[in-house]
């Protein structure tokens, strides 16, 4: 696979991350290296959001609602596809600038 394509893969789960981490860590350019620590870090949000969503939801019961607001890290995902299949290295809105600079482990293959 090449390195767009892996970066593609990284955004499609975890498991999707570490694929194309393991296939892509001996031919790594800029673009791979930039959508790993954007999946990653997205990853990473998605969790604790849905944490933070169910234990709201467990103590006030009517908050379930909210529960919609998990279509939005969807939407950031296929941003993330998005940008990775135009080889862009724009990062994803209103999370995507936090994980430009983290992540040095990517960094240091």
């Amino acid at each position: 696979m090449n390195n767009k394509t892996l970066s593609i893969v990284s955004y499609i789960t975890i498991v999707g991350w570490i694929i194309a981490y393991v296939t892509g860590k001996d031919k790594m350019d800029s673009l791979l290296r930039y959508h790993l620590k954007q999946s990653l870090g997205l990853a990473i949000v998605s969790i604790l959001f849905s944490v933070a969503l169910n234990i709201l939801a467990m103590i006030v019961p009517a908050l379930g609602i909210l529960g919609v607001l998990s279509l939005g890290i969807l939407v950031l995902w296929v941003l993330g596809i998005i940008n990775a299949a135009n080889g862009a290295q724009k990062p994803t809105p209103l999370v995507g600038k936090m994980f430009e600079d983290k992540f040095s482990f990517i960094d240091a293959l």
